[in-house]
């Protein structure tokens, strides 16, 4: 593992610094991404990976089951850029739904010849490779918290955010990733929000030829950008919300990686409020906007510290702790006054 020349820097760790997933809690708390240096160095899909991306292939089908998934891919000359276009639905990329040996298959086969270059993204261990974990797994994630593998030839996936917090594990090959902080959002020039490539919005300027022209403020968010290069055992600790443009860089690359959101108090999601927020809000006069900025970070960001710090505890109601019942009284309300009640 590497930082790239002249890039910024970033926090780094070695896999012995942390004990069990309290200390990789209290990591996501300071929502700063970190390198974990041979986090999963001993892992067997890590060593058999250093044998060669065919070996690796191999052991990976001992576990497939037969199931059915999505396949990406591009021809040879995007060189594995995946992004909009001209081809299906608006895409420069095709998707193809086949079983995953198939798809295996065909990577490994593009490994080879150089062609066309593919993936399979965010498959379920559960789903597709039952039992691969049992060896293969984080100490840093509670057991609840399931791993997805991707694997795919030489791509450079382009810049997104995920709602949530992400271990990256890399197994085989190498990745490069580039990271911007969640405020450099105005500087992105972010895509369409209900057509996007895999699920996440994008950034239009990450990666694209001609930004100096047409996206003139990407230089302020270029200006602070984390790139680095992790290899085989190496893990990345990233904050959700946290804008990355990922790369594999050799011929077969296989990571795993791990989702979750710690600090939940139900299952409706900051995004969800998002949403809402704008329909409610984000149209309304200037003036008022600002008005409702106050109250936002008065009662959602506070600020100031508690918004009832200056009466007794009993007397605060709703805003008592959400995890005294308060979640459920809340979400009441709002689901009363969204159904017009």
């Amino acid at each position: 593992m590497t930082l790239v020349e002249g890039a910024s820097p970033i926090e780094e760790c070695n896999a012995s610094d942390f004990g069990a997933a309290e200390d990789l809690r209290a990591l996501a708390a300071q929502c700063r991404p970190t390198i974990i240096r041979g986090h999963c160095s001993d892992w067997p899909l890590v060593s058999i990976g250093a044998q060669g991306a065919d070996a690796a292939m191999i052991y990976l089908a001992q576990y497939e089951r037969g199931a059915r998934a999505e396949y990406f891919w591009a021809p040879a000359e995007l060189e594995g850029r995946y992004h909009y276009g001209a081809g299906p639905g608006g895409f420069n990329f095709s998707r193809e739904t086949m079983y995953v040996r198939d798809a295996l298959s065909r990577i490994a086969a593009n490994g080879l010849d150089g062609g066309e270059t593919g993936y399979l993204g965010s498959l379920s261990f559960d789903d597709h490779f039952p039992g691969l974990e049992i060896e293969n797994s984080s100490f840093l994630v509670d057991g609840h918290v399931r791993p997805r593998l991707w694997v795919g030839n030489r791509s450079t996936i382009a810049c997104h955010y995920d709602g949530y917090d992400n271990l990256a594990c890399v197994v085989v090959g190498r990745r490069r990733f580039t990271l911007y902080p969640p405020d450099a959002i105005g500087d992105l020039y972010i895509g369409p929000i209900d057509h996007t490539l895999s699920g996440q919005p994008i950034s239009m300027a990450a990666g694209a030829a001609e930004n100096a022209v047409a996206y003139p403020r990407y230089a302020n968010a270029r200006a602070r950008a984390l790139i680095l290069e992790l290899g085989p055992g190496d893990a990345l600790y990233l904050p959700k919300l946290w804008w990355h443009q990922v790369e594999a860089l050799e011929p077969v690359n296989i990571l795993i990686n791990y989702w979750w959101d710690g600090f939940s108090s139900g299952r409706d999601s900051p995004y969800a409020a998002l949403l809402l927020a704008m329909i409610a809000i984000s149209e309304r006069p200037a003036r008022e906007r600002e008005a409702w900025r106050a109250y936002f970070d008065h009662y959602v960001f506070r600020q100031n510290g508690h918004p009832l710090a200056h009466l007794p505890e009993q007397k605060h109601g709703v805003l008592g702790p959400l995890a005294h019942g308060n979640y459920g009284r809340i979400r009441t309300l709002v689901m009363r006054m969204l159904r017009g009640g």
